[in-house]
């Protein structure tokens, strides 16, 4: 058996790192900025609520529709080239959301962006991928940290502009000519050519258990079916990350004011702890990676989320839930980016087909958990309902055995 030697990555690995971790940037701010500005389009058209919450729906209802085409897209241009493409499209269905005049075309703008939302974070991710092999060690966590950075500016941008009075669609233009230039730049710094077979990989062990990314269609039956089982362990740990993400997105400050009666000052306390936690687990996540594998990485991960949440919430206070939803944001940091990596590195998948698959399905998780989280509460409160927060954390120990090991 052979071993590959981690090349030293010369000039152009380090400008493609600088550039994709830009295209993680500006995905990151270009919805950021339009998020604020929800309100004020919805007093300016009118809407009701059920209006407008069937309008906003329409932004992940694309995402899902769109999800599966991304490794087509990706096989047609690069990873690098959909990745700019995608933000194009993206930023240019914001700016006609900020301008629509009409439910239905705020909703048809944003069932676009939702649509090439999706094909950008695959082919990203892809080609962030594709950067780390040519690193040979991590980066891919610090990838999506980058992506966390570009969201808190773009919230930042908007909420200036909100402050300055400045009407949403001359404010998400400027800040889409400003998010598309910058993808554009970037592209000049990817890195070129194809993706696919053709790539070094030396992270990944010439072992036959886990052949390397892009294996010839002869794949044998029974290889076929452990591919098939491992992308489906890979989907329901990814989604592990998604519950725990949207528990904080959509129940931590509601749990902290109405369950627990903290004041208003600290009821966002909870949602700022799991997110500021995940950004710090990420920026980690590489040197922990490194050196105890991904694996390794994962149950630990998934043993501080089900413990920290699950004494949080059998011990109330606030104090204890902000700790524990910090615990859940350190835990599940390197969840999703170990799943995307591990999808693109399966055999006898077409480049992309794998991380396509886990990033489309992985939305379910963020589409489906409210309601069920907000039906458990309602039969039996919702401290009972975010107990899928540490059953995610058990949920990760059980999937992660299918991640790499530390590398020899």
């Amino acid at each position: 058996m052979t071993t590959e030697t981690p090349v030293r990555p010369g000039r152009a690995e380090r400008h493609a790192r600088v550039a994709v971790a830009a295209l993680f940037f500006t995905n990151g701010a270009l919805f950021a900025n339009l998020l604020p500005r929800y309100p004020q389009i919805k007093a300016d058209l009118g809407l009701a609520n059920a209006t407008y919450g069937l309008a906003v729906a329409a932004f992940p209802t694309g995402a899902i529709a769109a999800g599966l085409a991304a490794g087509v897209v990706i096989r047609r241009l690069g990873s690098a080239r959909a990745a700019v493409a995608g933000t194009l499209l993206t930023g240019a269905g914001i700016v006609v959301a900020g301008f629509a005049g009409s439910a239905a075309l705020f909703a048809a703008a944003l069932l676009v962006a939702g649509a090439m939302d999706a094909i950008t974070d695959v082919a990203q991710n892809a080609h962030g991928l594709r950067v780390q092999r040519r690193y040979g060690r991590s980066i891919i966590n610090s990838l999506h940290a980058i992506w966390s950075v570009g969201a808190v500016t773009g919230g930042a941008m908007a909420a200036a502009a909100i402050a300055l009075d400045v009407p949403p669609g001359w404010h998400l233009t400027v800040s889409g000519v400003v998010f598309a230039s910058a993808a554009c730049v970037a592209l000049r710094f990817c890195l070129p050519g194809p993706d696919g077979e053709d790539e070094p990989t030396p992270e990944t062990p010439s072992t036959p258990e886990t052949p390397e990314t892009g294996a010839s269609p002869g794949v044998s039956p029974g290889a076929g079916r452990r591919t098939a089982y491992v992308l489906g362990v890979l989907v329901l740990l990814s989604i592990a990350g998604t519950l725990v993400e949207d528990a904080g997105n959509s129940w931590a400050t509601l749990y902290l004011s109405d369950s627990l009666h903290a004041p208003a000052t600290l009821a966002a306390s909870g949602y700022i702890a799991l997110v500021g936690a995940q950004f710090v687990g990420r920026i980690l996540g590489d040197r922990l990676v490194d050196r105890f594998g991904q694996r390794a990485v994962a149950r630990a991960g998934g043993l501080v989320v089900a413990a920290g949440m699950g004494l949080a919430l059998a011990l109330p206070t606030v104090p204890g839930t902000v700790l524990g939803f910090a615990a859940a944001g350190l835990g599940v940091a390197t969840l999703v980016p170990a799943a995307m990596h591990e999808a693109d590195e399966l055999p006898g998948l077409k480049p992309g087909s794998g991380l396509a698959i886990v990033s489309w399905l992985m939305r379910l998780g963020f589409l489906l958990s409210p309601p069920f989280v907000g039906m458990v509460a309602d039969a039996a409160g919702l401290r009972t309902g975010l107990l899928v927060v540490p059953a995610a954390g058990l949920l990760a120990i059980l999937c992660a055995g299918v991640l790499q090991p530390k590398r020899r």
